[in-house]
């Protein structure tokens, strides 16, 4: 894959992401509106399938156009077919320039001589080192808690942590071993320390740790993309209220005993001065930097305590996945540039080249003789 392809791609992602937000959006109000408003668990499978779906689909189909797919529909062509049709009120120079303008851009930048391509080039340069330079220094961090801190107890390749600096229990994990990690005020109260630990373990089954790394990882290439964090606070609240869900939902699990331990967790983070805010990438008990976007306290229990209405209905959520997945795709095809000149396209080149010679013909003719001179005929 050359850079212009890559390019294309990186693009096709970015748009791809603001427009899934605005499909998932819409959806989970209109689930909310449904009785299965509550069913976070299967949201959360929905979400982060429907993530990894924009991800991969501005590659798979920039590999897949021209090769397995041919004469894929394409939004310049509908664009430009709708003109040829009368129903855009434009001249054809400025509308085949309007078209033009992304592949303009794509080539300005790739060259990178202008001034505007080079301040692009540097503000994505320092924001993608920052990224990596908050990470990395967030990775210290986490990895001097995890040296400061002593093992309670193993299980298999989980080591759950007990640790005098931090105030909020969180999960997190190395290449091989996996960590829980709580606070030793917990110590004191057993029932808390099972459930917090379930808890995390929970986490840890549903893939929410490396659903995390991922994020991170695309941090410095996305940072400049306010969908892409929107995705990330969405995947937070939601994977919270998933996993409180499967723990009350556990047989014999104490529904109430569980929100209470989630008020005194909460309450702990938020009058602690030091060690209540989390270190990327970790999962944590409660996450302060949700409380901004209205992941609630309120909004977990009321998700934990909400009885099931209606039956599993597996199929049909698989209908909704694959239909967003299908969504995805079809809209990284749209968006794409059309990799050959269409018969409408050539039909606009056309129009436009008539254009410039109807103008050039109805400019005055520009004469280099002095003002005055005249000719006389005998």
């Amino acid at each position: 894959m050359n850079a212009d392809a890559v390019l294309n791609a990186y693009i096709d992602l970015n748009l791809l992401l603001v427009v899934g937000v605005t499909v998932w959006m819409g959806l989970r109000w209109g689930l909310s509106k449904s009785k299965l408003g509550f069913e976070f668990i299967r949201q959360k499978t929905l979400l982060t399938w429907m993530i990894a779906g924009l991800v991969a689909a501005p590659f798979v189909a920039d590999g897949l156009n021209g090769t397995l797919i041919t004469q894929a529909p394409n939004l310049s062509d509908m664009l430009v077919a709708q003109y040829l049709s009368g129903n855009v009120s434009m001249s054809a120079t400025e509308f085949e320039g309007l078209l033009g303008a992304r592949e303009s851009f794509e080539r300005d930048v790739l060259l990178g001589q202008s001034t505007l391509a080079q301040a692009l080039w540097g503000l994505l340069a320092i924001g993608a080192v920052l990224s990596v330079l908050i990470t990395l220094r967030a990775a210290l961090k986490l990895r001097a808690i995890l040296k400061a801190s002593y093992v309670l107890r193993r299980i298999g390749r989980v080591q759950v942590l007990v640790s005098e600096t931090t105030r909020i229990a969180f999960a997190t994990r190395g290449l091989r071993n996996r960590y829980v990690v709580l606070p030793s005020g917990m110590l004191h109260s057993g029932t808390d320390l099972r459930m917090v630990v379930a808890h995390e373990l929970q986490h840890f089954r549903h893939g929410d740790v490396e659903t995390e790394f991922l994020f991170e990882a695309l941090r410095p290439i996305l940072f400049w993309n306010p969908a892409f964090f929107i995705w990330r606070q969405e995947i937070r609240a939601m994977r919270e209220y998933a996993c409180d869900q499967a723990l009350v939902r556990r047989h014999g699990f104490d529904a109430r005993a569980y929100c209470e331990c989630l008020i005194r967790a909460c309450e702990s983070a938020i009058q602690a001065r030091r060690g209540a805010h989390l270190s990327t990438p970790t999962v944590g008990l409660v996450d302060l930097r949700n409380a901004r976007r209205g992941a609630t306290l309120k909004r977990r229990i009321v998700a934990a305590t909400a009885t099931r209405e209606v039956e599993d209905a597996r199929f049909g959520w698989l209908m909704l996945l694959a239909a967003l997945l299908s969504l995805s795709f079809a809209t990284a095809l749209m968006i794409q540039r059309p990799a050959d000149w269409s018969h409408d396209r050539l039909m606009l080149s056309t129009i436009v080249n008539l254009e410039r010679m109807a103008a050039r013909n109805a400019a005055p003719v520009q004469s280099d003789l002095p003002a005055g001179f005249v000719f006389s005929s005998y």
